[in-house]
């Protein structure tokens, strides 16, 4: 019997369905992590300030060959010393391995204006940065000197856009968090839990465009710049509407997605999730977005990916803050598995393309 009402914040049910498990610590084939962390830019953020979030690269690069991972996109350049200081410690030293790209100083935009801010990427390029990452903080807190919140299919970044492609880097580009974080924040939100230990994540009210709104940058800045490549990071931004996803993809060949930090998401419609796959087989990336970036992740990503496996965790959080639901696996096809883990991703990030340990694997596992 119950003696009284147990707190949703106490509850932990233990799942009695007893289904075949399947445990992957590699890999399948060559694996390259198109979203990773291995800078100092979100050091506060995993709580060691000011250091860099991989200590020892050559100690961090041979671990991650025990997952069959070989290469990785570094997303911490940011811009001048920052992004020198990174290209030094990860792309010269370990050519082949890491690719790191660069950030967009957008203060510059009032202060100097769009051409700087083209001037700035640039630079960057110049200095070595393979690409460029755009964040959420351009559409939610970015703003002008009179206090709006600059959006992303703003007229004066067009040039911006368009420079991206000229310079012949690909733009990866993380504009909304999940849509639960825009919406009220009670009893109805998927997220409760979550954002109620990060209320700095939540984006609902007059101060924030919806998330509609965003998404419809996203569109209309994807869709003028069709001679700019771009990868929609978390599922497409929208890991919720994979028929918008879709859409989107078939719509627009310049743009891209990778799974980073979704599987949450992707692996709870795991038929629509595969059937993307199936449809899009080059334009998906196998990517993590882990901070700080251990690798612990990976078995858990490559059983979503490979196997079959129904009703399984997505993490080993307890409680699961980014869902309390489990996932299914999408088992895809050898063929979609290279695509999806190296090829799509060195195709489009060129200093990966002779990532160490990455041959140009057969379907059997094999090596041609």
């Amino acid at each position: 019997m119950i003696t009284g009402d147990i707190p949703l914040s106490r509850y932990r049910p233990r799942q009695r369905l007893v289904l075949p498990e399947h445990h992957v610590p590699a890999a399948r084939f060559p694996a390259v992590d198109a979203h990773t962390h291995l800078g100092r830019w979100l050091s506060a953020w995993a709580g060691r300030e000011g250091s860099w979030l991989v200590e020892d690269v050559t100690r961090f690069l041979e671990a991650m060959t025990a997952y069959n991972v070989h290469g990785f996109v570094n997303l911490d350049g940011r811009w001048g010393d920052e992004l020198r200081a990174n290209l030094e410690r990860f792309d010269e030293r370990h050519p082949g391995r890491v690719a790191t790209f660069c950030h967009v100083d957008w203060s510059l935009l009032d202060s100097a204006g769009p051409d700087a801010l083209v001037a700035n990427l640039a630079d960057s390029v110049a200095a070595g940065a393979a690409g460029v990452k755009v964040w959420k903080d351009l559409g939610l807190e970015v703003e002008d000197t009179d206090g709006a919140l600059v959006l992303p299919d703003d007229e004066r970044l067009d040039p911006l856009w368009s420079a991206a492609g000229e310079l012949g880097i690909p733009v990866w580009w993380h504009i909304a968090d999940p849509v639960a974080f825009f919406d009220p924040v009670d009893e109805r939100n998927e997220f409760l839990e979550l954002l109620g230990e990060r209320p700095d994540w939540s984006f609902h009210g007059g101060r924030f465009p919806t998330f509609d709104r965003l998404m419809e940058a996203m569109e209309a800045v994807v869709a003028a710049h069709p001679g700019t490549t771009f990868v929609g990071v978390h599922a497409g931004n929208f890991a919720e509407n994979l028929g918008w996803v879709d859409r989107m993809l078939s719509t627009y060949p310049n743009l891209h997605i990778d799974i980073a930090a979704r599987i949450a998401q992707l692996g709870r419609q795991p038929r629509a999730a595969r059937e993307l796959c199936l449809r899009h087989p080059d334009r998906v990336l196998f990517g993590t977005d882990e901070v700080p970036h251990t690798g612990e992740s990976y078995p858990t990503h490559f059983r979503f990916l490979e196997t079959a496996d129904e009703c399984f965790p997505h993490t080993d959080d307890d409680p699961p803050m980014f869902g309390r639901w489990p996932i299914s696996g999408l088992h895809l096809p050898d063929d979609v598995l290279l695509q999806v883990y190296a090829d799509n991703v060195r195709r489009l990030v060129p200093r990966l393309a002779t990532a160490a340990g990455i041959a140009t694997p057969t379907t059997d596992g094999g090596e041609a």
